[in-house]
């Protein structure tokens, strides 16, 4: 069912857990299955250019959520912002050698934590944001809210 990769990102996920001091925190959700995942991310600039110095997360879900998020992060390690706003649940599939159809929404939950992050550091420090990026926002925050209703009506935590 799942590739060596996908195995191999669950077993042995890179870039888990919380950060000290991140440049934004950000957090997403997806209501068909209730899976969680918050994203801190650090960024740098070289050459003018704003970059992923550091990006870590913490992913409530299963073995394709938390195989996905650790791909995003290596995705996504090192680029620049706008290299890595160009990053779509895809690649993140295509990195992991695929996913099942039915965990294709797992991709999706990384992807969105990466964009919302992304946008509140470039919101925070007064950057220019794309419409992509705007509705990118928008639809996490939509999708963050029915998720956290979905997991109180089933009295699910993360702890």
């Amino acid at each position: 069912m799942y590739t060596e990769e996908v195995m191999e990102h669950f077993k042995n996920p890179r870039n888990m857990g919380e950060m000290e001091n991140p440049d934004v925190t950000a957090r997403v959700g997806n209501p068909s299955c209730g899976d969680m995942m918050n994203i801190y991310m650090k960024v740098g600039e070289k050459d003018g250019e704003k970059y992923i110095e550091d990006i870590k997360f913490k992913t409530f879900g299963c073995a394709s959520a938390i195989a996905t998020s650790s791909v995003t992060t290596e995705l996504a390690m090192g680029k620049t912002l706008k290299e890595a706003e160009q990053i779509e649940e895809e690649e993140v599939a295509e990195a992991l050698g695929g996913l099942p159809k039915i965990k294709m929404h797992c991709s999706n939950l990384s992807a969105n934590g990466l964009h919302e992050a992304i946008y509140k550091y470039k919101k925070k420090e007064g950057m220019e944001i794309s419409d992509d990026l705007e509705k990118k926002h928008e639809i996490a925050q939509k999708t963050l809210e029915k998720t956290e209703e979905m997991r109180e009506e089933h009295g699910l935590d993360e702890e």
